[in-house]
């Protein structure tokens, strides 16, 4: 069986599907605490800090819908990655996405409100 890989998806795309409004992403931040209080995605999002698995990972799959589109986000794109390679292997039905470049990109290419850390 091939392994499933995420879909890479740009800051300005990814501003472009929110703008749009149909249908949105779930967007799920990996992020830990202090990074999401220093430079908050401008949307709402599922916050799922990666070392706080133990406490929601159990009841992950509530949190999802089948289908759904999902766009996974951290600070870099490295660990949102990792994340989203781990959902796929999931029985879910979900499309992912990783933002690339993380909410560095996005506050370099979209929204220069956002801090950059």
């Amino acid at each position: 069986m091939k392994k499933k890989i995420p879909m890479t998806i740009s800051a300005k795309d990814l501003h472009q599907w929110l703008l749009e409004k149909s249908p949105l992403p779930l967007l799920v931040d990996v992020r830990e605490d202090e990074e999401v209080a220093l430079a908050p995605f401008p949307a709402s999002i599922l916050h799922l800090p990666l070392s706080k698995s133990s406490a929601w990972l159990n009841s992950l799959s509530e949190r999802f819908e089948d289908p759904q589109n999902v766009v996974v986000i951290c600070h870099s794109g490295i660990r949102s990655w990792n994340f989203a390679l781990w959902l796929l292997e999931q029985d879910w039905q979900l499309e992912v996405w990783n933002l690339e470049g993380g909410i560095d990109a996005w506050s370099v290419e979209v929204d220069s409100s956002v801090p950059r850390y």
